[in-house]
């Protein structure tokens, strides 16, 4: 279900996004070029993919050099993406917002909007997307090539091969 509410916000809205702030229940909603995306928590199969990614992503990351993490606020205040997971070369223990990663993770859940960010994560110089889409096949990988991303089957990043179901078509990599 897709709601848009146009400004000026009327005051109910404004206290249920205050009020998700306060609970810590916008964890993962996403503020795109001034529209605010209000995002449940991930669902119990998506949090269980989540945590096998990270039991195999986090070796390959630190053999590569680079630092893995959860969630994270990709962008600036005023317009940004939370991935499921990042991989990064450069980490700030104190930052709230980064304004890239070398590499960005996206599990598909229903009706998310995960495919939509891509050409965010490009315009900001992502170098690779690697998205798990049980639906199309499992595992995606994408890499930044003259501001788009190209359906890729070996991550330049991690030196590891991510084979996928090649009977689904992959989903447009965006620009």
């Amino acid at each position: 279900m897709r709601t848009v509410v146009l400004d000026p916000l009327p005051g109910e809205i404004e206290e249920l996004v205050e009020r998700r702030r306060r609970l810590g229940l916008d964890r993962y909603d996403e503020l795109w070029e001034g529209t605010y995306h209000m995002v449940t928590g991930p669902g119990f199969r998506h949090a269980q993919l989540d945590q096998r990614l990270a039991v195999l992503l986090e070796p390959l990351a630190q053999a590569a050099g680079l630092t893995a993490t959860g969630p994270f606020n990709l962008g600036d205040p005023g317009d940004f993406r939370v991935p499921d997971r990042g991989l990064h070369r450069q980490s700030d223990p104190e930052a709230v917002y980064c304004s890239s990663a070398a590499m960005v993770v996206e599990i598909v859940s229903p009706g998310d909007e995960s495919y939509e960010k891509l050409g965010f994560y490009a315009a900001h110089g992502v170098e690779e997307v690697l998205v798990l889409d049980e639906d199309r096949g499992g595992l995606q990988l994408y890499r930044l090539a003259g501001g788009h991303y190209d359906d890729e089957e070996r991550s330049l990043l991690l030196d590891v091969l991510v084979a996928h179901d090649h009977t689904h078509p992959p989903a447009r990599a965006g620009s």
